[in-house]
């Protein structure tokens, strides 16, 4: 009985201590068009693994992208904000989380492009693609690869 009663009152602090460490995520502030449905769904991707979202919808997002420091080259559907860092296109989350921990010098993370497969994108089609993390003066390498290549 008493053992019973430490599993459970162990289970419920660490799940009360994760809750904790995702409420402390910044908020991300996304700027994508109204129509986009798949912007629609990275958000909800980004919001079932612990960030707060506001979406602003924008008639054009390729000023937001420069006004970031995301060249046009790295472009997609949708630009984000965290923590002073862009986010452009279908950032897995966990690779959010990944560079909010690391803290590089970097102007933020990119996926070019929609690939099928990425946040947001789910279906039957499964692309690899790159993460790249676009350095402050307009040049990326690969930050992370998701699928296989």
């Amino acid at each position: 009985m008493k053992r019973k009663l430490i599993t459970r009152i162990a289970t419920v602090a660490m799940l009360l201590g994760q809750g904790a460490a995702w409420a402390a995520q910044p908020v991300i502030d996304v700027y994508k068009t109204a129509t986009c449905g798949c912007c629609k769904a990275w958000i909800q991707h980004l919001e079932k693994n612990g960030f707060t979202v506001k979406a602003h919808d924008v008639a054009d997002t390729s000023g937001y992208r420069a006004k970031f420091g995301i060249p046009q080259q790295y472009g997609s559907c949708h630009t984000g904000t965290v923590a002073g860092y862009a986010l452009e296109g279908h950032v897995p989350a966990a690779d959010i989380h990944r560079l909010l921990a690391q803290k590089p010098k970097a102007a933020g993370l990119a996926v070019p492009g929609m690939p099928a497969g990425s946040p947001g994108m789910e279906g039957p089609r499964q692309d690899p693609y790159d993460v790249l993390l676009v350095k402050q003066d307009g040049s990326a390498t690969v930050y992370g690869h998701h699928g296989s290549k």
